[in-house]
């Protein structure tokens, strides 16, 4: 017996984006839709994301608010080894624990350093956590990521993020992977806005986007259906095509 969509239970997480070199637009970040494409798989649905700059209170503020109405939160920034680095100290600071070296994370890095130079006391920094947190295995760069409660403390490079997610992947508890069907149209969003909520209505559990572009001079949109059950997902997406084709128009199957 399959679960009621509409009774299914939905779990969400957030992403907090940390870093002064993302708001002054120097580096783009491509985590979000990293983080996103991952947690879908692991049936868990990115809620909110906010990007906070490299200050204590504002990463504890944005901590503190989005891990209260979230199943997780993940922070990526902030954990390298020089001074700006305070994601973990601001962490800390939020959950009113102290930071410790945590020495399953000082022997990860001794072992890493061994043959590039040593720990440093900069390098030292990266083996520094939250009271109580465990570690996420970082097979790219030694320096591991963090786990506290249902925060998930990651690296801002996303070469090392992905490679942290990978460690992640089968141990959150979630729901029902979000599955999607997509078909474009040679039509203005507005023309047919009535269609798109009429049909979005019919199907209870599903949700369609709308992703209007212009291209080859002229105006289109691809429409996106969501469900975390497969089979309302396609019939929705059916009776989307169908209504589009009954106002005339040609329906291209996939996404234009």
């Amino acid at each position: 017996m399959q679960a009621d969509p509409a009774s299914e239970r939905i779990w969400t997480a957030a992403l907090i984006v940390i870093g002064d070199e993302i708001l002054s637009g120097r580096t783009q970040d491509r985590n979000i839709a990293q983080l996103a494409t991952w947690l879908n798989v692991q049936g868990i649905r990115l809620a909110e994301v906010r990007v906070v700059a490299d200050q204590p209170d504002a990463i504890a503020e944005a901590v503190n608010t989005l891990r209260a109405r979230n199943d997780y939160l993940f922070t990526t920034g902030g954990i390298g080894p020089t001074h700006d680095d305070i994601t973990v100290d601001a962490i800390a600071a939020a959950l009113g624990v102290a930071v410790i070296e945590h020495p399953e994370a000082r022997a990860i890095l001794e072992d890493y350093y061994t043959t590039r130079g040593g720990v440093t006391p900069a390098r030292a920094r990266m083996a520094r956590t939250p009271e109580g947190a465990s570690l996420i295995p970082n097979r790219v760069s030694g320096a591991p990521g963090i786990r506290i409660g249902n925060i998930f403390i990651m690296a801002g490079v996303p070469h090392i993020t992905a490679g942290m997610l990978d460690a992640l992947t089968g141990t959150l508890e979630g729901g029902r992977p979000v599955v999607s069907g997509t078909v474009g149209c040679w039509v203005g969003e507005s023309e047919v806005a009535d269609l798109l909520r009429a049909t979005e209505k019919a199907h209870e559990g599903v949700a369609i986007g709308s992703y209007p572009f212009f291209r080859e001079g002229r105006t289109g949109a691809n429409f996106v259906v969501r469900s975390p059950d497969p089979a309302l997902m396609e019939t929705c997406l059916a009776d989307l095509i169908c209504a589009l084709q009954a106002t005339g128009r040609d329906v291209v199957p996939g996404g234009i």
